[in-house]
This record gives C-alpha cells, sequence and structure tokens, in this order.
C-alpha cells in the first residue's frame, strides 16, 4: 500500500522531535529526585511526580491553544516549525544547572509542543481522504515514527546522564561529572533539531491546512449540523476514556521509572545498565507490533472492529498490564526483582496501546467538523494532559520499602481500566450511533 510522500516527510520530524520528548521525560523525575550532591534538585517523591505531573499535563494542555492559533492565524505548516523551534531552545536551556533554567526550560518546551503536536497530527489527517481505505495505516506508520524516537531516546539521553562509563569519560576530561544530566537534557534539544531540518527542508511534501480566517465570513458564521454536534459528542467519550488510558500509560515516567530505579535488578552479569533504558522497551514493542497492527486492519478491511471497540479492547489489555504488577510489587519484599516483570508489562500494554492510541488519533480527524479540526486535535490532547496530570498524582503514592502500597497502588489502576472497558463495551451502540457513517 503507497501512502502520500508527505506521510513520510511527517514521520522524520515526529520521530525526532518525539526523541527530544522521551529523551528528557526519561529522566526528568530521576533528576528531580537525585540529591543535591549528586548534581539532582533533591526532591522528595511527590514533589518529584507532581511537578512532573503538571509539566506533562502543560505539554498536552497547550495543544489547545496551540490548534486554535493554527486554525485562525499561522495555519499548520507554521505553527510545527515555530513549535519546534521554542521545543529546542527549552531543551538547551535545561543545560545550565540552575532550578530557574530548569523551569523555564519546562514551560518552553511545553509552549513549543503545544503548537507543533495537535498540528501535525492534523497534517497527517489531511493527507487522506475520510473514508480513505489507508487512513488508519497511514496514523499506525506515523505512530511507529514516534516511537522509533521514543526507543533511542532514553538509550542515549539514559546513558548520558545515569551511565558510570560516561561519568568517568567526563573526570578524564577534567569535567564535573554531576553534570552528568545536563548533556542528557542537551542530547535531547540536538534531536530537536534534526526534526526541523528534515521538516524544512522536505516541507513541499504535504499541503497547508487553511486557516480558519482564509474562509469566507459565511463560513466563519456557519452553526454546526446535527450530525456534526453528534460526532462532537462521540469525541468527547473518546475523551473521558483516553483520560484513563493515559493516567496508567504516563506512570512510565513516574512511578515506573522509580520501581525501575529502586526494585528492578539492573545488572546482567557485570554489566550495568541505566535503569532508564527500561523506558525504551515500550517503544521497542511498538516498532515491532505497529506494522502488524497496519496490516490487520487493511487486511480485515470492513470487517474490523470498530473505533470504540478497539478502545474497548485497548483499555483490557492494558488493565492486564497493571494487573501483572500486583505479584511484581509482592516479590520485592524479598529484594530487586527481573526486568523481565516490566517487559510483560510493556508488552501487553503496547498491545492496548496499538488498539487505543493512533485510532484515536485518526477517529478525531474523521469526526471532528472541518472548521473546528485544529481547535477539536487540541481537545483530543487535552485528554492526554488531565490523563498525565493524574499520572502524576498516582505516582506519588510510589513508596519503595511498602510492597503491599505499591500492590494497592497497580491494583487500583489495572481495576480502574478492567471497569472503563467493560462500561465502554456496553456504549459500543450509543456511540455508533453518534459516529453516523464513521466507522
Amino acid at each position: 500500500m503507497i501512502h502520500p510522500k508527505g506521510l513520510y516527510t511527517l514521520f522524520f520530524t515526529e520521530l525526532w522531535e518525539r526523541f527530544s520528548y522521551y529523551g528528557m521525560r526519561a529522566i526528568l523525575v530521576l533528576f528531580m529526585v537525585t540529591p543535591v550532591t549528586q548534581g539532582g534538585l533533591g526532591f522528595d517523591i511527590k514533589s518529584a511526580t507532581a511537578l512532573y505531573g503538571t509539566y506533562t499535563m502543560s505539554v498536552y494542555f497547550t495543544s489547545l491553544p496551540g490548534g486554535f492559533i493554527a486554525d485562525k492565524f499561522l495555519g499548520a505548516r507554521y505553527s510545527v516549525l515555530i513549535g519546534g523551534i521554542i521545543i529546542a531552545c527549552g531543551h538547551f536551556t535545561m543545560i545550565f544547572h540552575s532550578i530557574e533554567f530548569f523551569y523555564v526550560g519546562l514551560i518552553l518546551i511545553s509552549v513549543g509542543t503545544g503548537l507543533l503536536k495537535p498540528n501535525i497530527s492534523t497534517m497527517v489527517g489531511s493527507l487522506y481522504e475520510k473514508n480513505d481505505a489507508r487512513r488508519d495505516s497511514g496514523f499506525s506508520v506515523f505512530y511507529m515514527g514516534i516511537n522509533i524516537g521514543a526507543v533511542l531516546a532514553p538509550l542515549v539521553c539514559g546513558y548520558l546522564a545515569q551511565s558510570e562509563s560516561f561519568k568517568q569519560f567526563l573526570i578524564s576530561n577534567g569535567i564535573n561529572p554531576i553534570s552528568c544530566w545536563h548533556f542528557g537534557f542537551g542530547a535531547a534539544g540536538v534531536g530537536m533539531i534534526f526534526g526541523l531540518i528534515v521538516y524544512i527542508l522536505k516541507q513541499n511534501n504535504f499541503p497547508e491546512i487553511k486557516r480558519s480566517s482564509d474562509k469566507s465570513q459565511t463560513n466563519q458564521k456557519e452553526q454546526l449540523t446535527s450530525d456534526e454536534w453528534k460526532k462532537t459528542g462521540a469525541i468527547f467519550i473518546f475523551f473521558l476514556f483516553t483520560m484513563l488510558f493515559w493516567a496508567a500509560y504516563e506512570q512510565k515516567g513516574a512511578s515506573l521509572n522509580l520501581f525501575a530505579l529502586k526494585l528492578v535488578e539492573t545488572k546482567i552479569f557485570n554489566w550495568e545498565f541505566p535503569s532508564s533504558w527500561l523506558q525504551s522497551l515500550t517503544a521497542f514493542f511498538v516498532i515491532g507490533l505497529s506494522p502488524i497492527f497496519s496490516k490487520l486492519w487493511m487486511r480485515l478491511g470492513e470487517k474490523q472492529p470498530s473505533s470504540p471497540a478497539k478502545f474497548s479492547i485497548g483499555l483490557l489489555f492494558i488493565g492486564l498490564a497493571y494487573a501483572l504488577m500486583v505479584p511484581a510489587a509482592s516479590f520485592t519484599a524479598l529484594g530487586k526483582i527481573s526486568p523481565l516483570w516490566l517487559v510483560g508489562l510493556y508488552f501487553l500494554e503496547v498491545v492496548g496501546e496499538m488498539c487505543l492510541s493512533p485510532v484515536g488519533l485518526s477517529t478525531v480527524t474523521k469526526l471532528a467538523p472541518q472548521k473546528l479540526l485544529g481547535i477539536m486535535m487540541g481537545v483530543w490532547f487535552l485528554a492526554s494532559a488531565i490523563g498525565n496530570k493524574f499520572a502524576g498524582f498516582l505516582g506519588g503514592f510510589f513508596i519503595a520499602e511498602d510492597p503491599s502500597q505499591l500492590m494497592m497502588l497497580y491494583g487500583g489502576i489495572s481495576i480502574g481500566l478492567l471497569v472503563a472497558s467493560l462500561v465502554l463495551t456496553l456504549l459500543i451502540p450509543k456511540i455508533k450511533k453518534l459516529m453516523g457513517e464513521v466507522k
């Protein structure tokens, strides 16, 4: 199946943007909880995960004004470009060891991502007609690009921030080894620069999305039809369940990041690897499963599950993933556990993710009224914002020394997701009516 050329340009742009984001995210909480004497900020766990939740919420919350700015003023193409530049500035600001620069960097990355993230997804949707059979497949390919960046980022940034070999390299060159964290943040910024280069050189491969201000005054004042209101209602139902998904998903950067650092054996024979490397597992599995799911949806054609059914399946699998963490948490009473527990969790999580996240992006671009496409994509990422904040709140309940507390934390997440999957399954007939002809 041949896709438009623009898909591959956006694929590589998003790959490097996600490298910058996931590279910084892989070490963010670890940097905050590391003692000041070791180059960190010395935050307690609740404070660190709360700030993590606020930051990751802001990254997605700014997608709403970012979509509005693209719709009304800049257009999607220039919004993505300007957003990428601001993101790079944010990462490079965090090179400096200063709490003020740290906060400024987080703010810049949040603002830049708000401009880039919703509008690059809108541009992918614009490459296809609404009923193009390649549409879901195209979003799955795009989603694989996201995860190539995400699998490389923790390996590079985690190595620079945590590995003893890089610290020894710094010492041999007369550099204080506690500055290693800032080399990790700097590498994330370099990734964003690569993304901007690809985007600028290949920007003629995709069409511009018209701004609302380019349309006639009649179109600006045109009211939504009854059918468009129903489809918008379907988006908001998906919105609610997506929040729960992200609250669990973002534990990777919060409680699961700390779980790997404190409770998982990261030494194989005599070789020890950075705990942040385990964050590459999710993206690694997505790379393997993305083409499989893409081909599966294409082969099933009209027989494939509806979008709400895919959502329900996604919630089911991520619920099962966190159920696996209950026995894993209990075994920490005996000492550090095998990393295979996290391997199993991330695999099941990715099966659920592939049914929900890329399909969700595609579904919004099909359901959203054309005149509100950028804004509705921003609303979609608002679900991610709320879910991320909730993830930070849940991460604050992580207590490494209390296995029973960990069992309650991950067991509660699992039960919540499994119940949500059941409720969504019962709502499928109603949602399909709201969606009309959209599958």
